[in-house]
């Protein structure tokens, strides 16, 4: 939060907010109107974080000029700042999606905690999904520990090991964030997934935790063929970038899980664990580059809207029988 951007018409109060981060650690910025703190943005993409904005300015009032920002970039943290806190202004807010409300006259010392706490909150969402994130505001109790039956879909890019010996470190996170972890979360989200955790080019997204549907493992499915889709689509962009290739193995399982917070006292996540979780692993690692691998828990939930072909019984890590493993083959 390296940024602050301050935008009021009254210059006492502009003044009165600089003064309140003056020893803080943050670059300050300020703006009369709404159209200027607009410009402000557009110039300073990358060094404004959190903006504040009187809700009551001549032209531009706070929220539209909020508005306006969050078209420009998303990411940045906005809070309304009024002395005229109506229900009509908090339900105007709430709906344009503002990240917090600051009411005049303010405090210096808690003004900067609520404009931090504020901003931590947002940004909490970008590491915890949205599904656990409302589930936690809904109830306290809502991430309670629990056996229940979900479907598992791990994905990881083939020859991954090798890009990283031949590509630079900054052409490789670009990669990764922007041809790989942000269209595929995109996917999942709208597939209703719940993106567990990323593991270096893997990813482990759950269907139905916390939020169970009789639909989950049909979605799990359907959100992979998207996902593939998607992967042959990038990968033909990228012919001509030296080494880099999106070729995604995908492995599905679905079955019993224990879902809960777990970890240690300093570093604690809402997870799946299970047998379910081991088998999509291990699936993942036997898919061709292309390839979506399932097994027989997740086949027989999603027949007749998905065909697929049954595979020789195959023999996994940690598992004692061979498994039925059915594959589909996403159609170009």
């Amino acid at each position: 939060m390296n940024g602050l951007l301050f935008i009021d018409d009254e210059e006492g109060v502009r003044r009165s907010l600089k003064r309140a981060f003056k020893r803080a650690p943050y670059r300050t910025f300020t703006a009369s109107n709404g159209h200027d703190g607009i410009g402000l943005v557009a110039r300073q993409k990358d060094a404004i974080t959190t903006v504040i904005s009187d809700y009551r300015m001549p032209g531009l009032d706070g929220l539209e000029t909020l508005v306006a920002i969050r078209d420009m970039n998303p990411d940045i943290t906005r809070i309304i700042l009024t002395g005229y806190a109506t229900m009509e202004a908090a339900i105007r807010a709430t709906n344009e999606g503002i990240d917090g409300f600051l009411t005049k006259p303010f405090d210096n010392i808690e003004l900067r905690a609520k404009i931090h706490d504020i901003w931590v909150r947002k940004h909490l969402k970008q590491f915890v999904s949205e599904p656990i994130f409302d589930e936690i505001n809904k109830s306290p109790n809502a991430l309670e520990p629990r056996f229940h039956n979900v479907t598992v879909l791990f994905s990881d890019i083939r020859n991954f090991t090798r890009m990283t010996q031949h590509t630079p470190p900054e052409a490789l996170v670009h990669f990764l964030n922007n041809d790989y972890f942000t269209p595929m979360g995109e996917i999942v989200y709208e597939h209703r997934g719940t993106m567990d955790k990323h593991i270096g080019d893997s990813m482990m997204v759950v269907f139905g935790s916390p939020l169970e549907g009789e639909d989950d493992a049909l979605r799990a499915v359907r959100c992979a063929m998207r996902m593939q889709a998607k992967a042959r689509q990038i990968d033909e962009t990228l012919n001509g970038s030296p080494h880099l290739q999106l070729k995604t193995g995908i492995g599905i399982a679905s079955g019993r899980v224990f879902s809960g917070i777990v970890g240690s006292m300093r570093k604690k996540e809402f997870t799946s664990l299970g047998m379910p979780v081991n088998i999509a692993a291990r699936l993942q690692g036997l898919a061709m580059g292309g390839e979506i691998l399932m097994n027989q828990a997740t086949y027989e939930s999603v027949q007749p809207a998905v065909p697929a072909e049954a595979l020789p019984p195959t023999k996994v890590k940690g598992v004692e029988t061979p498994l039925r493993v059915y594959r589909i083959n996403p159609p170009r």
